[in-house]
């Protein structure tokens, strides 16, 4: 299964590039899901594909426990759906660090999730930090900085 989605994801990339050879990365790219659940990974994929999605939030907390490297402007990553499977090429734009009380109704639409309210964003992002630092004995702490990472949708296959 594994070998598969590296295949997919290869032949992906292959086709943006042929359709775009003046993209400055050629490498592979990340890969990787929103979410952490099914339902709501597939909804983010097309949501990126719909051009609805061009934005996300990952907590500084998460980059911090899983040792990764912040996104960077110009960085570039496919959307897979829940199982892998590539969806769109995206370009990330601007990465703006922000404290998780400080976040505006500007982003919560870009984000572009549910009814786009901060309301709702606020709701489903507390739940979800909050699941993610649960395993580590850890608590969600409305100070707590997240990295919004606003991207643009390159490429659709």
């Amino acid at each position: 299964m594994i070998k598969h989605i590296e295949t997919t994801i290869e032949k992906f990339w292959q086709e943006f590039l042929k359709l775009n050879p003046d993209n400055k990365i050629k490498q592979i790219p990340e890969s990787f899901y929103f979410c952490d659940n099914e339902k709501d990974a597939n909804e983010c994929a097309d949501l990126v594909v719909n051009n609805i999605k061009q934005a996300t939030a990952t907590s500084l907390w998460w980059f911090e426990k899983n040792n990764q490297p912040l996104p960077n402007v110009g960085d570039q990553a496919i959307v897979t759906d829940w199982y892998g499977n590539p969806k769109a090429v995206i370009e990330t734009l601007k990465i703006d660090p922000t404290p998780y009380n400080e976040i505006t109704a500007e982003f919560a639409e870009v984000e572009g999730e549910g009814d786009k309210s901060l309301e709702y964003w606020k709701k489903v992002h507390k739940a979800y930090y909050q699941r993610e630092m649960e395993p580590h004995g850890e608590n969600f702490d409305e100070n707590m900085i997240i990295i919004c990472e606003y991207f643009k949708t390159k490429y659709v296959g």
